[in-house]
């Protein structure tokens, strides 16, 4: 039976220890995370590995800026051994301020596509997200929008609604756009992008759906399974409403984010933090991961029937690393456009 025991709780942190039945043997071995991921459906997937292995898991959850915050002031005496974050941008900034170490792991290399890891071998993804446009069909002609560049035409003055600049998925979105098309496009884009925003910005993508529903703007940008997770009522009655006003439009190719893990520089469990991100990166466990929230796992799509309305897509051909590497310039793009 599983034991979770809750033995910390502030604003920013939540921690738990995940227990099990396990052999005497094994009690003393156990792997500690730091997890920017805050769902309570992975803790299922901790559970079957704890379960299979004997390996005891403790979790601490927080926003990711706050865990790397907490991993530089802890230095050698971090008790992490095991990193997980969401955005492309974060888990690459992780690695270049030296808090993750290079691993060696054949299964790693096997089950991770090439584009979805780090060159070094410090991080790796575990499921994936696609950024889409989230429109409504009374305000805006659908038929007309197909791309994220779309949203910059004259004809959306001020129909277009947007998370603010510190969102890291937005970041990220710009820096694919550098990559994509190089800097003075990107910049054309936002200028005329940001022209049409109905201001002010919003603190998260749901926010964004609700607005497009209530015809407060006509087109934003967001996360896929938001939109998802709102249509299945996990929300609630009023959400999942809202969502069924608005059309979802992605991309081809798309951009797609991710999810990934590392193993923390000083992990006193590194043998152990390293068969838990070979675990969670397995087909089984990236789908464990990413099913129940509407994300898609590494190698295929989420077979939800939600998420399956929203039609099939194609990731562009930018790799993580190269979102990190242009994180800095997208944020700089951002701000001299006005993206507040």
């Amino acid at each position: 039976m599983q034991k979770l025991t809750k033995f910390l709780y502030s604003a920013l942190t939540l921690t738990f220890i995940i227990n099990f039945n396990l052999p005497v043997n094994s009690t003393e071995r156990e792997v500690k995370i730091y997890s920017g991921r805050h769902y309570n459906t992975d803790r299922e997937v901790y559970k079957k590995f704890a379960e299979e292995t004997g390996i005891k898991v403790r979790l601490i959850e927080a926003a990711g800026i706050s865990l790397i915050e907490r991993l530089k002031r802890e230095g050698e005496n971090s008790q992490a051994d095991l990193i997980l974050l969401v955005d492309a941008a974060r888990i690459t900034n992780a690695a270049k301020a030296g808090l993750l170490q290079s691993i060696n792991s054949p299964s790693l290399e096997n089950d991770v596509p090439d584009d979805l890891k780090d060159p070094n071998k410090e991080w790796y993804a575990l499921t994936r997200r696609v950024r889409v446009m989230v429109a409504n069909p009374k305000v805006i002609d659908v038929n007309k929008i197909r791309d994220y560049t779309d949203l910059a035409d004259p004809s959306l003055k001020g129909k277009v609604c947007l998370r603010n600049r510190k969102s890291p998925y937005n970041q990220s979105l710009v820096a694919n756009q550098i990559v994509n098309k190089g800097e003075l496009e990107t910049k054309a884009w936002l200028s005329g992008m940001i022209s049409n925003v109905s201001k002010p910005f919003f603190p998260g993508d749901i926010s964004i759906v609700r607005a497009v529903s209530k015809k407060k703007c006509g087109i934003g940008i967001v996360n896929h399974y938001y939109v998802a997770r709102m249509l299945a009522g996990v929300n609630g009655r009023r959400d999942a409403l809202y969502a069924k006003k608005t059309a979802v439009i992605t991309p081809s190719p798309a951009h797609v984010n991710i999810s990934a893990g590392g193993v923390a520089k000083y992990a006193k469990n590194k043998a152990e933090a390293v068969r838990l991100l070979e675990f969670l990166a397995s087909p089984r466990g990236s789908k464990g991961l990413a099913a129940p929230t509407f994300e898609h796992p590494l190698k295929e799509v989420n077979q939800n029937q939600i998420v399956k309305n929203f039609g099939d897509f194609t990731p562009d051909k930018v790799t993580v690393d190269d979102l990190g590497s242009n994180n800095s310039m997208a944020i700089r793009m951002m701000k001299e456009a006005g993206w507040d």
